[in-house]
C-alpha cells in the first residue's frame, strides 16, 4: 500500500501540473485521455489491483477510486470554465460595431443593365415612344409564328429555345427567346399607328463569356403610314448619341432577320478607342462595335399584329442591355452582371 500511496500522489502531482497548462477543450480532452482512457495513467494502476492480496485490495480500490473521482470533477469544473471563456473569445470575434460607418456608396444605386434600361427608355420616350411588357412564358404562336417563323423555318435553328414540357394545350409554351413578341400583343391591343420599346428578360441556351442563359433585351417598333428606312437611321443615330453622349461615326450593314425585310445592323465606333488602337480589347482592333439589329418590318408581321400592311408599315430595332452596358461603363466580362459581386460595381474595376 505504501507503493501506492507515491503512485497515487505521482498521478495527482503530473494530473495538476498538466491541468495548468489545459488552454482550450480540445487539449483537456487530450489530458483526459491520458489519464483516464482505456490505456490512462490512473486506468493501469486499477488493472494492478490483481496484484494486491485480498486484504489489501479494498483500500487499494477505495483510494484508486476516490482518485479517479477526483480527477474527474476538476476535469469538468475545467471544461465548464474553458466553454464559457472560448464562447466569449467567439463572440468577440464576432461582433459588429453598429456605431461604425458604412463602407460604400451612402445610398442605393441601380444595377447597370437596369440603368442602362432606364437611359435607353428615357431617350426613346423622349422622341414618342412609350414602353409595352409582356409576359415571359410566352407561346410559340406568338414567340415564333406571328414573327415569320412557322415551325419548318430554319430560323428557329438560329435560337435554341427553353420548351416547357407538353402539356396537351394547342400551343406550345417556351421562355421567350426575344422580346418580339411583346410587338405582336401590343399590335392586337393598340392597333396603328404604334410607337413601343419593349425591355425585359428571354432565355436561350447558351452559356459562356459572353453569352448567358438569361439576358436582357431592348426592342423597338414604329407603325404609321408612309415610314421610310431612313426614319430608322435617325432614329438609331439619336439614340447611340444620346446614350454614349457623344456623336459616333456610324455605319448600316446589310443582314438578315426573318421578321423584317430589307434586315440591317448597326455599327458605331469603337467607344473605347474610336478606331485608334490596333489592339484595342473592345473592337478587337476594328474600330467599331455591332450594337444593334433592325429592318422594315415585314408585311406578314404587321398582318400577324392585325394591321393592314397595305395601309401601314413601320420598322423594328433590337438590342442587347448587357452588352450597352459593358460598353459605356467599361465592364469586361459578361458575369460581373449577374455574380453579384458589388464591389466590382463600386470601384470600377476588377475585385
Amino acid at each position: 500500500m505504501g507503493d501506492l500511496k507515491t503512485q497515487v500522489e505521482d498521478v495527482r502531482s503530473s494530473f495538476g501540473a498538466a491541468m495548468a497548462s489545459a488552454n482550450s477543450t480540445d487539449s483537456l480532452q487530450e489530458l483526459k485521455v491520458r489519464f483516464l482512457g482505456r490505456k490512462g495513467t490512473l486506468t493501469a494502476l486499477l488493472k494492478s489491483l490483481g496484484s494486491f492480496s485480498p486484504e489489501e485490495r479494498p483500500l487499494a480500490g477505495e483510494a484508486l477510486n476516490e482518485l479517479r473521482d477526483e480527477l474527474e470533477r476538476k476535469i469538468d469544473r475545467k471544461k465548464q470554465e474553458l466553454i464559457q471563456t472560448e464562447d466569449a473569445a467567439a463572440e468577440a470575434e464576432d461582433k459588429i460595431d453598429v456605431t461604425m460607418p458604412s463602407r460604400g456608396r451612402p445610398r442605393g444605386a441601380f444595377h447597370p443593365v437596369a440603368q442602362t434600361m432606364h437611359e435607353i427608355v428615357g431617350i426613346m420616350q423622349g422622341i414618342g415612344y412609350s414602353v409595352a411588357l409582356g409576359p415571359e412564358i410566352e407561346e410559340d404562336y406568338y414567340n415564333f409564328e406571328c414573327l415569320n417563323i412557322p415551325p419548318w423555318h430554319p430560323a428557329r435553328d438560329m435560337q435554341d429555345t427553353f420548351y416547357f414540357p407538353d402539356d396537351g394545350r394547342e400551343r406550345r409554351t417556351l421562355l421567350r427567346t426575344h422580346t418580339s413578341p411583346v410587338q405582336i400583343r401590343a399590335m392586337l391591343q393598340y392597333g396603328a399607328p404604334l410607337r413601343i420599346v419593349c425591355p425585359g428578360k428571354v432565355y436561350r441556351r447558351d452559356n459562356d463569356p459572353t453569352h448567358s442563359p438569361m439576358f436582357n433585351q431592348i426592342e423597338g417598333l414604329l407603325i404609321e403610314k408612309d415610314v421610310s428606312f431612313s426614319v430608322l437611321k435617325g432614329s438609331l443615330r439619336e439614340l447611340m448619341n444620346g446614350f454614349f453622349g457623344r456623336e459616333l461615326k456610324n455605319r448600316f450593314r446589310a443582314s438578315y432577320f426573318p421578321f423584317t425585310e430589307p434586315s440591317m445592323e448597326l455599327d458605331i465606333e469603337c467607344v473605347e478607342c474610336s478606331g485608334k488602337n490596333s489592339g484595342c480589347r473592345v473592337c478587337k482592333g476594328t474600330g467599331w462595335l455591332e450594337v444593334c439589329g433592325m429592318g422594315m418590318v415585314h408585311p406578314s408581321v404587321v398582318r400577324s399584329g392585325g394591321i393592314d400592311p397595305e395601309k401601314y408599315n413601320g420598322f423594328a430595332f433590337g438590342m442587347g442591355l448587357d452588352r450597352m452596358a459593358m460598353l459605356k461603363y467599361g465592364i469586361n466580362d459578361l458575369r460581373y452582371l449577374f455574380n453579384g459581386n458589388v464591389s466590382y460595381f463600386l470601384s470600377g474595376r476588377d475585385a
